[in-house]
């Protein structure tokens, strides 16, 4: 199911995945933020006509929050950050911060979880075509109101998605230190990001953060500068394709999920390797 103003496009777009025989829009501007009481009301609404035997939707701050009421609505037990699938009603969850992985079992007649989406490989357009049906009464549930938002603006490459993330730490020092890999970012083509505790430093903005607070990511590439490798921000990052880091502590911990390491001054080493880059 998509939800928001004007969603009938990405239902089509969803519709043209394989596999895929149905597809739900709820075309309202009441769920364009996504609220949790109207997108909780919305999904109850729509299970009660459809009988679903599973409810899914990718972990993020938003989905954390509507799903759980979900559940409550249903009286059932959510799962969340699944990351494999073993069968209907068996799967997959980290704990303690990736750290350990659950198999759980499933018993209630409807499952309610949220999915760790950098587990799972994109999924393949083809020439399905699953119909599109509308959904909805356009209501509110009347519990909150959207004041307003504050978007910052940027031409770099979005930190959940991008193929390439150059991330900082508190080894850093302080915000300017991060202009070398806002340098560095911009010459490969990626996103910047920072360690929890970077972004309590008040070194860079909290939506540079990766981590089990943060964002998720698994890019291609993931550069990890002056970050000692806390539990915390290992969760965002460790499912990344190569892992290259530099510290100038070899016992960090980050050079236990790294593939190369470099250890360093920090100081030293990111300007030289700017410099290799032009």
């Amino acid at each position: 199911m998509v939800a928001g103003k004007g969603c009938k496009a990405a239902a089509e777009d969803a519709a043209s995945v394989s596999n895929v025989k149905q597809v739900l829009c709820a075309d309202n501007e009441v769920y364009d933020k996504q609220m949790a009481e109207n997108m909780s009301t919305l999904i109850n609404g729509v299970h009660q006509k459809h009988a679903f035997t599973h409810i899914l939707a990718p972990t993020s701050n938003k989905s954390r929050n509507y799903l759980p009421r979900v559940s409550a609505m249903l009286d059932v037990q959510p799962a969340t950050d699944i990351m494999n699938v073993v069968s209907e009603d068996t799967f997959v969850r980290g704990m303690y911060a990736g750290n350990a992985l659950a198999t759980i079992t499933m018993k209630d007649s409807v499952k309610v979880m949220t999915v760790r989406p950098t587990s799972f490989p994109k999924a393949e357009r083809s020439n399905n075509s699953a119909t599109v049906e509308s959904v909805d009464d356009g209501a509110s549930a009347g519990l909150s109101d959207w004041k307003s938002e504050e978007v910052r603006a940027s031409e770099r490459a979005d930190l959940a998605t991008a193929p390439i993330v150059v991330a900082g730490g508190r080894g850093l020092k302080n915000g300017e230190n991060f202009e070398m890999l806002e340098d560095m970012a911009a010459k490969v083509s990626g996103a910047v990001g920072a360690s929890r505790a970077a972004v309590d430093a008040g070194f860079v903005p909290n939506e540079y953060q990766v981590g089990q607070t943060g964002k998720v990511v698994a890019p291609d590439f993931y550069f990890a500068v002056g970050i000692s490798g806390a539990i915390q921000h290992l969760a965002g990052m460790k499912d990344s394709k190569v892992i290259v880091c530099v510290n100038k502590d070899e016992e960090a911990p980050i050079f236990q999920v790294s593939d190369y390491g470099l250890v360093a001054d920090l100081f030293k080493a990111v300007p030289e390797i700017n410099e290799k880059l032009k």
